[in-house]
């Protein structure tokens, strides 16, 4: 057995391990650390199948973005759970394993099923990819040639920061969110957040400018820049902002705004909507992900943080 299957059974058993942990672990705080370890082997089964920017998304928000917001979860669920005694009945849990399983067995059997040879565009894609400047030709399909997606896809996550805003209570309109967490507060993270948002602002930059030609991109750029900010609010050393400040709601809509209207402009200059003229298309694409990675960053990080809650003084 060669020395690189003996590692791929490895991560594939500890992925079934920490799948297993989480779905067995009796509080949401153990079940969490457990989904956050499972998605980073999943990370590492990605970067094993060469799809790196896959394996990026599933760090940054599988794991990352999501696994704090499990966390708050758990933190606001900690007194309830205290409260609770009593497991779920034997036939309930019988019941969801044997769901679980039927699931399961069922995407197997249709992945088992597919064509050894799937119909694919990919030929297409990257032959139509010097067109718009870039060399990376998962960027090229998600702003080019499924940009209008890409772009209802920012403004589906605008929707949602609303919806989550709508939930507060109506004097929480002229308050903040709170992010509560789990952690004791014994100096370390203090120390993260004091050390890492340096480090992660320069890396996030550098994923959304290395987009372009290698893996990486705005939406994986924007979420380390939220991971960053979310960081400095569980430690304290930051609020974040009222949500009746003129300047956040700019910003939460400035990203899919520039999209729109670089997206119009091009019905002048290129004869459709969201089409580049193609001396110009890398550049007017980096124009449109700045904002736009801003935009993620900021709405990712406010949903993340939940509600925003009554708060006393200006």
């Amino acid at each position: 057995m060669s020395f690189e299957l003996s590692y791929e059974l490895l991560v594939g058993l500890l992925v079934l391990t920490a799948a297993a942990w989480s779905v067995a672990a009796r509080d949401t705080y153990s079940a969490t650390v457990g989904f956050v370890s499972y998605g980073l082997l999943i990370a590492i089964m990605w970067m094993q199948l060469q799809a790196f920017d896959v394996a990026l998304a599933e760090v940054a928000i599988g794991s990352g973005l999501t696994g704090l917001l499990l966390l708050s979860a758990a933190a606001r669920l900690r007194a309830a759970e205290a409260r609770v005694t009593s497991r779920p009945p034997v036939m309930l849990r019988i019941v969801a394993a044997l769901a679980c399983t039927a699931v399961s067995v069922s995407i197997a059997a249709t992945v088992l099923r597919l064509p050894e040879s799937a119909p694919s565009l990919a030929g297409a894609a990257v032959g139509a990819l010097p067109a718009t400047g870039l060399g990376n030709p998962v960027n090229g399909v998600l702003m080019a040639f499924r940009a209008f997606d890409t772009l209802l896809e920012k403004v589906v996550l605008v929707l949602s920061l609303v919806g989550v805003w709508s939930l507060a209570p109506e004097p929480g309109w002229s308050g903040r969110p709170r992010l509560l967490h789990p952690f004791a507060d014994d100096g370390v993270l203090r120390f993260l957040a004091r050390t890492l948002p340096p480090i992660g602002l320069l890396f996030g930059a550098h994923l959304m400018w290395n987009g372009a030609d290698e893996p990486g991109g705005a939406f994986q750029g924007a979420t380390v820049l939220a991971a960053m900010w979310l960081l400095v609010l569980m430690a304290g050393l930051g609020e974040a902002p009222r949500i009746r400040e003129r300047w956040l709601r700019v910003a939460v809509v400035a990203g899919p705004m520039t999209f729109i209207t670089v997206g119009l402009a091009g019905i002048g200059v290129a004869g459709a909507f969201l089409a580049y003229p193609e001396p110009h298309a890398k550049s007017l694409i980096l124009f449109v992900e700045l904002p736009m990675m801003l935009t993620i960053a900021l709405v990712l990080a406010l949903l993340v943080a939940g509600p925003p809650e009554p708060t006393a003084g200006p």
